[in-house]
């Protein structure tokens, strides 16, 4: 499920992914994150292993590779067991 909202300029619709989409910052280093939602004209990504949120440009955002999205959801299943049993 993904949105749609009007670019800056009013031309084209801009996607918008859905929450909790695995994407890839290429402006930041090729870092990995889920998407959280908007901040103004960028991005709120959030680390796959959890941490602190950050801010992307849409233009440097991509869908993440099936390599990167291994790597991405091994790093969720190593965090999650560091943590321990939710109960």
């Amino acid at each position: 499920m993904s949105a749609e909202t009007n670019s800056p300029d009013g031309q084209e619709p801009l996607y918008v992914p859905a929450l909790g989409t695995l994407m890839v910052d290429t402006g930041h280093g090729n870092r990995t994150g889920e998407f959280r939602g908007l901040a103004g004209p960028y991005w709120s990504l959030r680390p796959v292993a959890g941490g602190p949120e950050w801010e992307a440009a849409p233009e440097h955002v991509r869908t993440p590779t099936p390599a990167e999205r291994l790597t991405a959801e091994n790093a969720r299943v190593n965090a999650r067991s560091r943590r321990g049993p939710a109960w």
